[in-house]
């Protein structure tokens, strides 16, 4: 099973430049087994593109899955989202973006219930979850 991050489906269903690889990326994860969302994925993308009810059932005809976050997932992610801040008020800087929980959660799910993440974000996500396999569509 393979989750798939909050940029990859909007860079898909909100029509961006980088819709092709999101396509491709997401039909050669799906030929190999179930690609799932969690509710996170599922709400930022409805924040971002509206429509709730249609978002829904476009990710049901793309045959993607839903995977809920498990406790586990939610304490790794709080321990991610303090490690990240320690690692801020250490360096005495603050990045642009900042991350926030929905990232952990995202990370933590994949990492805990998955077997890798769709995303564009790799850098990230390997920084802060060793070990979960990150899947990067090509543009």
């Amino acid at each position: 099973m393979i989750a798939v991050d909050t940029s990859v489906l909007v860079d898909l269903l909100g029509d961006d430049s980088r819709a092709d690889a999101a396509e491709v990326c997401l039909r050669d994860a799906l030929s190999l087994g179930p690609v799932v969302t969690c509710s996170v994925v599922v709400s930022e993308v409805v924040a971002g593109l509206g429509h709730s009810s249609q978002i829904i059932d476009t990710l049901e005809e793309m045959g993607l899955g839903y995977s809920p976050l498990e406790l586990r997932s939610a304490a790794r992610a709080g321990e991610m989202q303090r490690r990240y801040n320690e690692r801020l008020k250490a360096a005495k800087r603050s990045p642009a973006p900042r991350r926030t929980v929905p990232d952990f959660l995202i990370g933590a799910h994949a990492l805990l219930q998955c077997q890798g993440l769709i995303t564009r974000d790799a850098g990230f996500f390997r920084d802060y979850f060793k070990g979960l396999k990150v899947i990067v569509p090509k543009d």
